[in-house]
C-alpha cells in the first residue's frame, strides 16, 4: 500500500485557490438556481448539474461584456472534481473531453440555444492568485448568440455529454452586461429634445 504524501506548499496554495473559487461559484449557482425555480423544471435542471469550474473573461476581474464593443467572450474551463450521481468521485478535465459547449443566459440555454465556441479552444495556464497558475481550456463565444438582455447577473456554460445535447454539466459565473439598451437611451434623448422645443415656442420666446 503506497504511503500518502502531504501536498507540497505550492499544491496546497493552488488547491486552496481552486476550492475558494469553486465555493464561490457553487454559492452563486445555488442562489441563481433557487431564483429561477418558478420558471424552470426540476427535471430539466437535473440534466445539467452544476459541476463545471468556469471563469468568464478570465483576464477581466469584473467579468463585463459590452455587446456593442466585444465581438466574442472568453470563458475558461478548469478541471473539477466532484461526486457524480452514483456517489462516485469523478474528475472533469476539459482538455480531455469533446468540445460540446453552449454559453449564454440561463433561459437561453434552457431553450436549447446559446453561443457555440468559435473553435476547439486553447489550453493555457491562467493566473489564479498568489502567484499560482492553473491549466484551463479557454473558449471564445460570439456575443450575438448569448441571449443577454442586460438584466443578467450570471452567465452559464453547458457541456453536453453527447451529440443529443440532453445531458451534461453546467457552470456559472457572475457577469456584467453593457450596451443592450442603446435604442432606449436614444429615444429618451429625442423625447427630451422634443419637450424642450415645445416649451420654447416662438410666441413665448418673443415675449421675453
Amino acid at each position: 500500500m503506497r504511503e500518502q504524501q502531504s501536498p507540497l506548499p505550492d499544491e496546497e496554495s493552488t488547491s486552496d485557490t481552486t476550492t475558494r473559487r469553486r465555493y464561490l461559484k457553487g454559492t452563486l449557482g445555488a442562489a441563481a438556481t433557487v431564483a429561477a425555480i418558478p420558471a424552470l423544471s426540476g427535471v430539466a435542471a437535473a440534466h445539467f448539474p452544476l459541476e463545471l469550474d468556469i471563469d468568464i473573461q478570465p483576464e477581466n476581474a469584473e467579468n463585463f461584456i459590452d455587446v456593442e464593443e466585444h465581438e466574442c467572450v472568453s470563458v475558461a474551463v478548469y478541471p473539477s472534481v466532484f461526486l457524480n450521481g452514483d456517489g462516485e468521485r469523478e474528475t472533469f478535465d476539459p482538455t480531455n473531453e469533446p468540445v460540446r459547449y453552449r454559453f449564454g443566459s440561463r433561459f437561453t440555454l434552457q431553450d436549447g440555444e446559446g453561443a457555440r465556441p468559435l473553435d476547439d479552444g486553447e489550453v493555457t495556464q491562467i493566473e489564479t492568485g498568489h502567484g499560482d497558475s492553473q491549466e484551463a481550456l479557454v473558449l471564445e463565444f460570439p456575443v450575438g448568440d448569448l441571449g443577454f438582455d442586460g438584466e443578467e447577473e450570471t452567465g452559464w456554460l453547458y457541456w453536453e455529454r453527447n451529440e443529443a445535447g440532453e445531458h451534461g454539466y453546467a457552470g456559472v459565473d457572475s457577469v456584467r452586461v453593457y450596451g443592450t439598451e442603446p435604442s432606449n437611451r436614444d429615444l429618451l434623448d429625442l423625447l427630451g429634445r422634443l419637450l424642450r422645443g415645445r416649451t420654447q415656442s416662438p410666441g413665448r420666446a418673443g415675449s421675453n
